[in-house]
């Protein structure tokens, strides 16, 4: 019996690798890591004693470094248990508790006339790539070098073009004798009620190739070379072999880029951005984990397909208005299908950008330090929410409290809806009751660091009364010990107060950076109780002036807020340490210039302590038997610490940006 690919794919994803091979292979308890899906065992195929087996469930593959075989759930069973290929299916899928599909004779025919049309739409792709080359496709080709693409990359993606003709492509087809069903089933043509002799579909316009999961043809966009098309761009319609919202372009690429070895910067990570050029463009600087929707908004098929590949995939979008419209959309599609270990991530391009102006003049340099800044889905919720409105009453708090509540409540996974509702809870706590933050120590973990330090005991700490029984002996010290020994645990150490100052006050005294990068500058989350209540505040005044907003004018509604105080102790701060680019005196691209370095200080300086909390919860998950790892991960631990020392000792903020080193509009400014 032939079982379809789709059915195949089903079972596979249904059924974690590790269950079938689990039954004739022992975890290495040392090695392996459950959480993430990450196996380790003696090789069944041959012997060893030490595991050099790797089964991991994201990609759906085994591998053994020792002898080298490789393969899926089927060809294990099939190499290793001697079962023939439909007796290996059938186990799978009794495995996954879906029943094998009968025989069909219609199913059959149409999985031949499938691969049929698949020939088709390959004879159409090769006549497309040949009339690129062709004289009629030298306009094409200068559009395509204008767009910065070289002919490998052009042959990559198997770029071509199709003719201002009403039935080139038909005609090249027929004569290939191709009938004429089949090229109407392909979607090559219009036809149908009304129309009486059919036309070819794309007509002038550069053709994008548009690949199955195995790498096969199932349909094109098109992109108009005239300025006058009714679409710039167009797809095929819906056929037997493509169904736009279920299909991701660059698909099969990005999955490769992605389950490539650790070494590589793409490994495991998978990127969406918006469109075609936008994935060509960044796979020609290197960044090959890429993919994009078809011209339409993400779809729910589209996001389960970025989770086969990856659990966090970065959702990529321009920086305008209609960018973050978009990412409100995808991250209230995301919501309901959160799963632990299942989530996106949202990078916000520079307004104005897209991923190919970002990579054409200075590579992926700058397109790699937005994906750096991405947001995870719960701060993008928030800082929609709280920048919709001030809540300077009960009742607007009350409101905005139960419209968190009414946007988490869609989450259907119970543990992932009871954290989200802690992390809204703890976000609300610090933007309205400030004093009681500072009563606890400043502890901006919220309750995710109550949880992590149960007891009262610091990430990693053990009581003695825990694990086996009170102190370890001379035979060697446990991972907790090693954690605790090396010093890498102490106090939570908060960023540098000053950072955020400069931040705020920046846009405080130079509004008008504030309406030219809104998106960007509006984006930034402050741990500071305070400026989160006067950021707030500030983005809401902010949207009401529009471009009426003076300096004048901002300080005082801010003042009229409650904020006077604030505002003069941070101006006095910044005053005496001389940060000249953070007031009202400093020229405009100066103050631009060091905002921009603040943030991607604060950035990163955020990002390291994220990871260093990781690493502690890490070391404090590890068990006596498992020094290797351990060793390794207070090595990683170290690591970030000395750069999270290196930042806090770089005084970044400071450096280079006294008041004799830029312009001043004014007087140098006085210390009191």
């Amino acid at each position: 019996m032939r079982f379809s690919n789709s059915f195949l794919d089903e079972i596979r994803d249904r059924v974690p690798i590790s269950s079938v091979v689990g039954r004739r292979a022992t975890w290495d308890r040392k090695k392996t890591n459950v959480s993430r899906g990450d196996y380790w065992a003696c090789c069944p195929f041959h012997g060893e004693k030490s595991p050099s087996f790797h089964c991991e469930d994201r990609k759906g593959r085994y591998h053994c470094f020792g002898c080298g075989v490789s393969g899926d759930h089927f060809r294990f069973l099939t190499e290793l248990e001697g079962q023939s290929f439909p007796e290996a299916v059938q186990t799978v899928a009794d495995m996954a508790g879906i029943a094998l599909p009968q025989p069909d004779p219609q199913a059959e025919k149409r999985e031949k006339e499938r691969t049929t049309l698949l020939d088709v739409m390959e004879m159409a792709t090769l006549f497309f790539q040949d009339q690129l080359q062709s004289a009629a496709g030298a306009r094409a080709r200068a559009y395509l070098r204008d767009r910065g693409l070289t002919g490998r990359t052009i042959e990559t993606f198997r770029l071509g073009y199709a003719p201002e003709s009403r039935n080139a492509l038909k005609e090249h087809l027929a004569g290939k004798g191709v009938p004429k069903d089949q090229i109407e089933a392909c979607g090559l043509v219009v036809h149908g009620e009304g129309i009486a002799v059919s036309y070819d579909r794309f007509r002038d316009r550069v053709m994008f190739p548009i690949l199955s999961s195995r790498e096969k043809v199932i349909a094109f966009g098109g992109r108009a070379m005239s300025a006058d098309a009714p679409a710039k761009y167009l797809n095929s319609n819906d056929t037997e072999l493509f169904h736009k919202g279920q299909v991701l372009y660059n698909f099969a690429r990005a999955r490769r880029a992605a389950q490539s070895g650790p070494g590589r910067q793409e490994a495991g990570t998978i990127i969406a951005v918006e469109g075609y050029m936008d994935v060509i463009a960044l796979h020609q600087v290197g960044v090959e984990n890429v993919v994009a929707p078809l011209g339409t908004a993400l779809t729910e098929n589209q996001l389960e397909l970025l989770w086969r590949m990856t659990a966090q995939p970065v959702l990529c979008f321009d920086g305008d208005g209609a960018g973050v419209r978009a990412a409100h959309r995808a991250a209230d599609l995301a919501l309901p299908f959160l799963k632990p270990g299942r989530s996106v991530s949202f990078a916000m391009l520079p307004e104005g950008k897209d991923p190919d102006d970002l990579v054409k003049q200075d590579g992926r340099g700058p397109f790699d330090r937005v994906l750096s800044e991405a947001r995870p889905l719960a701060a993008m919720v928030w800082q929609r929410e709280i920048s919709a409105a001030t809540y300077d009453t009960p009742e607007k708090r009350a409101e905005l409290e139960a419209r968190l509540k009414q946007i988490v409540s869609v989450i259907a996974d119970e543990n992932v809806r009871r954290h989200y509702q802690q992390d809204m809870r703890d976000r609300l706590n610090g933007l309205f009751q400030p004093n009681r933050g500072n009563a606890q120590g400043q502890n901006s973990g919220g309750g995710f660091r109550r949880d992590f330090q149960r007891g009262g005991q610091r990430p990693g700490e053990r009581g003695n009364n825990q694990g086996r029984g009170g102190p370890q002996s001379g035979r060697g010290l446990g991972a907790s010990d090693r954690l605790v020994r090396s010093g890498l645990v102490r106090g939570h150490r908060e960023l540098p107060a000053m950072s955020e100052i400069v931040l705020a006050l920046t846009i405080i005294h130079h509004p008008q950076l504030l309406l030219q990068e809104y998106d960007e500058i509006s984006s930034v989350e402050f741990e500071s109780r305070d400026l989160q209540r006067l950021w707030s505040c500030l983005l809401t005044l902010a949207g009401r002036a529009g471009k009426n907003l003076s300096v004048e004018g901002l300080r005082e509604q801010l003042e009229e807020n409650g904020f006077t105080d604030l505002l003069k102790a941070m101006n006095q701060q910044v005053r005496n340490l001389r940060l000249w680019t953070a007031t009202e005196a400093a020229d405009p691209q100066d103050a631009l210039q060091a905002y921009r370095q603040t943030r991607a200080l604060h950035s990163r300086n955020k990002e390291l302590r994220w990871q260093k909390v990781e690493l502690e919860r890490e070391i404090a998950e590890t068990t006596d038997e498992e020094p290797e790892r351990a060793d390794l991960l207070v090595r990683a631990l170290y690591e970030v610490q000395n750069e999270i020392s290196r930042l806090e000792n770089q005084e970044a903020i400071i450096d280079g940006f006294g008041v004799l080193s830029g312009r001043i509009k004014g007087a140098a400014i006085s210390h009191g």
